[in-house]
């Protein structure tokens, strides 16, 4: 076994907290960008639009998943959002995700995709609140 390997599987608790942490945050200061225009974002007018919708889930689905509460049920809403995102947005202007923008959409849901599979793990508000995973 090589010096990667151990060292992988001796933090990989911890290493998949990080994960999961940094994907929450940053898809929760995406939805903070739209609801509230925080952090250089611009705030959606219309909250009953899609891309309200959007900084609901995200800011919301983010804040979730970050904490380790309902990380599951979040991650399947977020990763739909990120499909729809994808080719309702940026599909339209061409396959090449760089070139049409879409590389964050796909990134998100790939993310999102790991998270359902995985769950919260290790250090997680629902394992306190409720004492098990619930989603």
């Amino acid at each position: 076994m090589s010096y990667l390997q151990k060292y992988a599987d001796k933090y990989k608790a911890v290493l998949y907290v990080v994960f999961r942490v940094l994907v929450g945050g940053v898809f929760m200061i995406h939805g903070a960008q739209k609801l509230f225009g925080w952090l250089g974002g611009q705030k959606v007018p219309e909250l009953m639009s899609l891309m309200g919708a959007a900084g609901v889930i995200e800011f919301f689905g983010g804040l979730l998943v970050l904490l380790g509460l309902f990380t599951r049920l979040a991650a399947l809403v977020g990763g739909v959002e990120m499909l729809v995102a994808f080719f309702m947005v940026h599909f339209p202007n061409g396959w090449n995700p760089v070139a049409n923008k879409g590389e964050a959409a796909l990134l998100y849901f790939a993310a999102f995709l790991v998270l359902f599979v995985y769950g919260n793990q290790k250090w997680n508000v629902e394992q306190s609140l409720l004492g098990k995973e619930t989603f």
